[in-house]
């Protein structure tokens, strides 16, 4: 535990030592009743784990776990799981890989796919996973390189010491000749750490196994959310190198057996963001601001896409993913906004932030050094309101809707000016260090739906008009006198962006390129880069530098009076949680943690979203019905788990996270070990299927 070192006049100690009793307490009330926490693994939860379960999750235990899970960079998390280079994760985190395989004629979403062979495994253009392989702390650099000098400063010079850190990792990586390697900063505790990661990095990516959609999505939107469950949420990838499949030595094995009802069970995975650690103000301007501006849109998108795939089967194809996508983000965010709406929730906040606030007070020594970072925090989120619509439309994007098109062009436009520059002043996403990550995104090649880019782009487009209003400058450089729907067209028609060849070229020729360039979206995005870039440098100064040195400052607080004995708020990066098999309690029904296969073909209707495949429904009487398929846990997780295994106290895979319950949505702003749960695929349905409905020399190799 690390502590920051304050002296304390006796007075004040005897009101903090108070006050710490207080708030120590507080802190372990959930834990009482629940496994709160996704902890990193520099500070992994042994103790905690070794008094509730005599688990100890010692170094081996913890290096075999780091080693064998993935990061799919994008969103997604997996694990390995054989030692050539076999990856479990999610159907839905497979999803791109499967469009740039799918025609009309052939749809992989419908039919899925099984390899068969190696040779006929299909390459998964764009896809990158990494492994976590070391780590290092480098607060000491950034806080150095801050101190003492003004929020925008600092935030510039945050900025330059990290992306110096980031090249001096990769340098050093580079003398280490074992293959691919990256370097990130993680920053932690809001400002409060920052780490070094190094990941091993896979660019052959293929696709070796995914089941029907029917069968991985099973119950749609009805049942998203929700439990009991039946899904098949399950694919597997096989990572190469050298165009041979990659030894992979730290995989982790699979145990098809599976759980028991109490086991202890952990989840080793990268979960996305959490805002637990944000302050009121924080969490007001997400309810007031942030959250009905995103639910609005979304809502009014997902009733045109709605529309839009009831015009033919084509149309409903190439709206299936987007639609649960978003749909998905719908019920995401309604809980959340409900989740700020509780006005215990937000008392209980209140009194938390008060307390911490007395205990700084009651500090004198520390109070000084720190000041009053809540009212720096109150004042940039006043002038990010001011700014935010103009910010989310021009610089964000919003404006275009989601456009693949627009995003590729703004990308190219970006990536050829930045890097005329040198590293230490671009752009931080276009550092050195990020900028394979740019590349795989420019040569990515999942298909570009015309009709759908339509759509996405004229309704963003629709919507800057009525936010920003007919007479806003922007709002007139981008649409003239012509509308909406004629702007999206006239671009989607004319560009040749859709070709990853084209946008290969564009990116390899750089400035000169953008410049002699007709397209129309790199026409577009070079004349709107100015006004975003300006309205980005006015965000930078007078909302991101304030409110990271607020944050750095109240982590110092936390630290002085609670320590790091605690977690830090989800980065996207490699996390433990810890928990047990368990249902629980909705409105006085015990729901059991277990559901059997046998329960899918009583679900089943024969009608979306309740059909099973074909192959499953000829495969029925060689089932066992009583296999378990989906389990609950108590295990802590948010967005960006989906795809991570689930490990026994062995260290073995006896589970695949996909979902939580309803209640587990509010988990971005705090947990509730009553009602939160994880939702998995139970390995041993995964057996059953691979080897009586698929038929898959695949199991023999995971079974190895």
């Amino acid at each position: 535990m690390h502590r920051l070192p304050t002296t304390v006049s006796a007075a004040a100690t005897k009101l903090l030592a108070g006050l710490l009793t207080l708030l120590l307490a507080t802190a372990a009330a959930p834990r009482a009743q629940a496994e709160e926490g996704m902890w990193t693994f520099d500070n992994p939860p042994r103790a905690l784990v070794k008094a509730r379960y005599g688990v100890d999750l010692d170094a081996a235990w913890l290096r075999r776990a780091r080693l064998g899970a993935v990061r799919i960079d994008g969103g997604c998390s997996a694990s390995l799981v054989s030692r050539e280079g076999l990856v479990l994760t999610n159907h839905h985190c497979v999803e791109s890989c499967l469009s740039q395989h799918s025609t009309q004629e052939q749809d992989l979403y419908a039919t899925g796919f099984v390899s068969g062979t190696r040779a006929a495994e299909l390459p998964c253009s764009g896809m990158t996973l990494s492994v976590l392989v070391d780590l290092q702390a480098v607060t000491a650099q950034v806080l150095t390189a801050t101190a003492g000098i003004p929020a925008v400063e600092a935030n510039a010079a945050r900025k330059k010491v990290l992306t110096q850190l980031e090249a001096a990792c990769e340098a050093a990586a580079a003398n280490l000749q074992t293959g691919p390697r990256k370097c990130e900063s993680v920053r932690l505790y809001q400002g409060g750490q920052y780490w070094m990661y190094q990941y091993r990095r896979y660019t052959d990516v293929r696709l070796a196994f995914s089941p029907e959609i029917a069968a991985a999505q099973f119950g749609g939107d009805v049942d998203n959310f929700q439990f009991p469950r039946w899904n098949l949420d399950m694919a597997l990838l096989r990572v190469y190198d050298h165009q041979q499949p990659a030894a992979t030595p730290d995989a982790l094995q699979i145990d098809f057996k599976g759980p028991a009802a109490g086991d202890a069970v952990f989840v080793v995975g990268h979960p996305g963001t959490t805002q637990r650690l944000l302050t009121v103000a924080d969490l007001e301007f997400q309810r007031q601001v942030v959250l009905p501006a995103t639910l609005f849109r979304s809502q009014e998108l997902r009733g045109r896409l709605i529309q839009f795939a009831k015009q033919s089967e084509a149309a409903a194809r190439i709206t299936e993913e987007p639609l649960l996508s978003l749909e998905n983000g719908i019920k995401v965010r309604r809980k959340q906004n409900d989740a700020l709406l509780d006005s215990r929730f937000m008392a209980a906040k209140q009194a938390e932030e008060t307390q911490l606030r007395a205990a700084v007070a009651a500090n004198p020594l520390l109070a000084a050094e720190l000041g009053d970072p809540w009212a720096l925090n109150t004042a940039a989120l006043q002038s990010y309101r001011d700014l935010y619509a103009d910010y989310s439309y021009i610089e964000s994007g919003v404006a275009f809707g989601g456009s693949q098109l627009f995003a590729h062009a703004r990308r190219l436009v970006r990536a050829a000016a930045e890097r005329e520059k040198p590293n230490e002043q671009r752009l931080r996403e276009f550092t050195d260090a990020r900028l394979p990550a740019v590349a795989a995104a420019v040569f990515n090649a999942t298909p570009t739906e015309t009709p759908l880019e339509k759509l996405r782009l004229s309704f963003g487009l629709e919507r800057m008009r009525e936010l920003l209003g007919p007479d806003h400058p922007f709002v007139r450089q981008v649409l003239g006198r012509e509308s909406p729907d004629v702007v999206a067209a006239r671009l989607v028609d004319s560009t040749t962006l859709a070709d990853p060849n084209v946008r290969q070229a564009l990116y390899a020729g750089g400035v000169a390129a953008m410049a002699a360039s007709t397209d129309p979206f790199i026409l577009l995005a070079l004349a709107i880069d100015p006004p975003a870039r300006q309205l980005r440098q006015q965000y930078e100064d007078t909302v991101e530098a304030p409110l990271a040195t607020a944050a750095e400052r109240i982590a110092r607080a936390r630290f002085a009076v609670l320590g790091t004995g605690t977690y830090p708020d989800a980065t996207f990066t490699l996390r433990l949680s810890y928990g047990a098999v368990q249902g629980w309690t909705e409105n006085g029904r015990a729901v059991d943690p277990f559901t059997r296969l046998g329960g899918a073909f009583e679900r089943q209707t024969g009608e979306r979203p309740f059909a099973l495949p074909a192959r499953w429904l000829a495969a029925k009487d060689r089932l066992n019905a009583a296999t378990p398929y989906n389990f609950s846990s108590t295990n802590d997780i948010i967005g960006g788990n989906s795809g991570s295994p689930v490990l026994n106290a062995k260290g073995n895979v006896i589970g695949l996270a996909f979902d939580g319950n309803l209640h587990s949505i509010a988990g971005a702003y705090g947990y509730d070990g009553v009602l939160n749960r994880t939702v998995s695929v139970d390995t041993a349905v995964i057996k059953e299927a691979l080897g009586k409905i698929y038929g898959t020399a695949l199991l023999q190799e995971l079974e190895r």
